[in-house]
């Protein structure tokens, strides 16, 4: 889904280039290091085949 083009408001966060990111990142996949992350409301959706 391209939320962009939906009209939703999209973060683009660089997790090897931003620290805090990164621990957000690994809060909200439970340590997972897969990208991308989408979080949308209490959904998240992790890496290309979103499991």
């Amino acid at each position: 889904m391209d939320y962009e083009k939906k009209g939703a408001q999209v973060v683009y966060r660089n997790v090897q280039q931003d620290k805090s990111a990164m621990t957000e990142m690994l809060t909200v996949c439970k340590g997972r290091r897969d990208v991308p992350v989408i979080v949308d409301a209490d959904k998240v959706t992790i890496g290309y085949g979103g499991s």
